[in-house]
């Protein structure tokens, strides 16, 4: 019911919002006497952000068309290499003969399903680009695929990651999988099973990103939140049915609307305050800043729908449960053990100020890796970031990327051909 609200009150809107779009048309208009009076800046700034409040956003686009190798500019093109119900592997191919020269790693970049599209990841995309040959994990909107997709859980998520590398790997090198935040879990799952299973496609290295591997180590309010409810509370105030004429009709959905609110509330005051600047800014006529507003909110302000089981197995597994590092993790019933990794180098990053993944959360992935030998091993905390400082901006591109940089690349490994001629015989 709720969400049939929700689209209900986007409809009702609907021509209140295309009324306010022809008034801001006609206030800004180089005909209009009185567009420069502060009466007239004014009211189409207060008319603007009605408008940006009231609209609907959809999935941004990467945008991504070129980058630099080598110091020459190189063309990109986004090609769906593998096409997933749930979620396609993209891959941003570089255009060149000098990039296909270089013999980059391959790294697979997968972005987190916990609101946000993989757009999010667009400025890591864009500093790897030059020195990695990148593909991401595009996942769809819950709200999109159809219940005759069927169901969508944290195994399948698993099985994603791990079917991904095995795509990858055909190319003659395992991969390295660098994972954003939610999917540390998952993707710690695949590699434990794929070294168990001396699967040739397993990734040479493993790099987790602000991840919730031990969220008993300094929790923060969202793991506090998970614990002081039981399971059934997520499944009743979180969870609802996709509406009519959506392609997922009847599929139960965590709704990104629901996300969002709870993401805003986080930091409520930096959001007025934003909103506030804005105003001003739109009032004074700073297009730049004004633009810069614009550019981040209609990416923070496109969320997506999760698969209720995906959702509340996370919630179950990860936050309530701490299953991994309790050694209780079961993969479709088989126990999962994090102690077969033997040759996947394991990196872990974190944000000082992260308020999201607690110091420490990330860094306990080590502790579950004892086989691991210790040369293949990096811990790197990054001062003066908070969560999505980990994965962008400045301090990533300038210290935490060349970390990154020389990690993949003092770990590549080759797939052992034999082995993988033996399985594909099986």
């Amino acid at each position: 019911m709720l969400y049939h609200v929700y689209e209900f009150t986007h409809a009702a809107i609907s021509p209140l919002r295309n009324a306010a779009q022809f008034q801001l048309a006609a206030l800004r208009s180089p005909f209009n006497p009185f567009a420069a009076s502060l009466s007239a800046r004014t009211t189409a700034a207060a008319v603007e952000m009605f408008v940006h409040a009231t609209k609907r956003y959809g999935k941004p686009d990467f945008g991504i068309s070129e980058t630099e190798v080598a110091g020459e500019t190189v063309p990109v093109r986004e090609e769906v290499v593998l096409e997933k119900p749930f979620g396609n592997l993209l891959h941003f191919k570089r255009e060149s003969v000098l990039a296909e020269a270089r013999n980059d790693p391959v790294v697979l970049l997968v972005a987190p399903m916990s609101g946000h599209f993989a757009t999010l990841l667009r400025g890591t995309v864009e500093a790897m680009l030059p020195e990695h040959e990148i593909y991401i994990t595009d996942w769809i909107d819950a709200r999109d695929v159809p219940l005759t997709d069927g169901s969508f859980g944290l195994a399948d998520y698993t099985d994603y990651i791990t079917e991904f590398c095995q795509f990858l790997s055909r190319g003659g090198e395992r991969p390295t999988v660098m994972a954003v935040c939610q999917p540390g879990v998952p993707c710690l799952v695949s590699a434990a099973l794929m070294a168990e299973d001396a699967d040739p496609a397993r990734p040479s290295s493993l790099i987790l990103m602000g991840s919730p591997i031990d969220t008993r180590v300094n929790p923060t309010e969202p793991n506090v939140l998970a614990t002081t409810r039981p399971l059934s509370w997520f499944e009743k105030n979180m969870i609802t049915i996709v509406p009519f004429p959506n392609r997922g009709f009847l599929r139960r959905v965590y709704p990104g609307f629901l996300q969002l609110s709870g993401f805003m509330q986080m930091n409520l005051d930096r959001h007025v305050d934003a909103h506030l600047d804005q105003f001003r800014n739109l009032v004074r006529g700073d297009g730049d800043s004004a633009s810069n507003h614009r550019t981040f909110y209609d990416e923070y302000l496109a969320v997506m729908d999760l698969s209720a089981e995906f959702y509340l197995e996370t919630v179950e597994a990860v936050f309530q449960k701490h299953a991994l590092p309790e050694g209780t993790y079961t993969h479709r019933g088989r126990p999962v053990n994090p102690g077969a990794i033997s040759d996947i180098a394991l990196m872990t990053i974190e944000g000082e100020k992260d308020d999201i993944t607690g110091r420490g959360q990330t860094e306990a992935a080590h502790h579950l890796t004892p086989n691991l030998p210790e040369e293949k091993k990096l811990h790197y905390v990054q001062a003066k970031v908070g969560h999505y400082g980990v994965f962008n901006g400045s301090r990533f591109r300038n210290h935490i990327l060349p970390k990154i940089r020389n990690f993949t690349r003092g770990n590549r490994a080759m797939v052992d051909g034999r082995a993988m001629r033996a399985r594909a015989a099986e």
